[in-house]
């Protein structure tokens, strides 16, 4: 679609109503909605919902949406947030030495699979720094140890800072990041080694071996303080049975790695994704 589009995602609690005020907001200013998909959590009683609209013929300018919509938003203890489609995300990827989803996440934007700019890649080691300059993107060798982690953090956040990063995806990015961090920047997508929440750790497939697992999966989900414990966005599993050995469990595990991420970057970026408390709603 050339046309822009507004998308609004919106978590509220749940009462009657909601949807006639929430549509009749974009009809009222002369918006025409081309999806729009909902969800109740009646245990949490919440009313979640994603709406986009063309742009064109609306007769609000962007910079009046937001405050427009907040005052039927607000008298219904709604959160919400609003997203453009023609504003590209600038993603950063974090990496170590495993080069697998960097790869894969380089090809789909090149490939246009997905809208984003990828102008950074930061790794605490240099093995990859060959992958970017083979794509000309800017490479960051950041050390990372228990006696420097605070302060090459704080070079890290600077560095997002200086290339207007919004998102970062660890694509096998070996370091905890730490909460102080995260609380400074949220936007952040990790791929797991491992159909959460079992085999949290490490040598997922060497422990996957040794209880003989008929499955294996990949998770991702948002960074959040409680390592591995954030909102998933999106999981898969592939079979495996007992004529594989480690190396076939790890191949088959990157290959989910490589899909469950680009997954979750994409309905990320196609702003499909609702966090409320530790869960995710993704609409199709």
């Amino acid at each position: 679609m050339t046309s822009p589009t507004a998308t609004l995602l919106i978590s509220c609690p749940d009462q009657r109503g909601l949807v006639a005020k929430f549509a009749n907001f974009i009809y009222s200013n002369g918006g025409n909605i081309i999806h729009a998909d909902q969800h109740t959590d009646f245990a949490a009683g919440l009313f979640l919902t994603r709406i986009e609209w063309q742009l064109d013929g609306f007769n609000l300018p962007r910079e009046f949406i937001a405050p427009a919509f907040n005052a039927i938003a607000q008298p219904l203890g709604a959160k919400w947030e609003i997203r453009f489609s023609d504003t590209v995300p600038r993603i950063a990827i974090w990496v170590s030495r495993q080069d697998h989803c960097l790869f894969d996440l380089i090809w789909r934007q090149r490939a246009k699979e997905f809208i984003a700019e990828i102008p950074l890649i930061i790794s605490n080691h240099s093995n990859l720094k060959v992958v970017a300059d083979q794509f000309n993107i800017d490479f960051q060798h950041i050390a990372i140890n228990k006696d420097n982690k605070s302060e090459q953090e704080t070079q890290q956040l600077e560095l997002l800072r200086q290339y207007k990063i919004d998102l970062v995806v660890l694509a096998k990015y070996m370091q905890i990041v730490s909460a102080d961090f995260i609380s400074q920047f949220p936007q952040i997508i990790n791929i797991h080694h491992s159909f959460l929440p079992a085999f949290i750790g490490a040598n997922p497939y060497h422990r996957a071996f040794e209880r003989g697992v008929k499955i294996i999966g990949a998770t991702a989900h948002y960074a959040t303080a409680d390592l591995d414990a954030g909102p998933i966005i999106e999981q898969d599993v592939v079979r495996v049975s007992h004529r594989d050995e480690v190396d076939d469990l790890v191949r088959k595990g990157k290959d989910l790695e490589r899909i469950v991420l680009a997954r979750a970057v994409r309905s990320h970026l196609q702003n499909r994704v609702l966090v409320y408390g530790n869960r995710t709603v993704v609409f199709e």
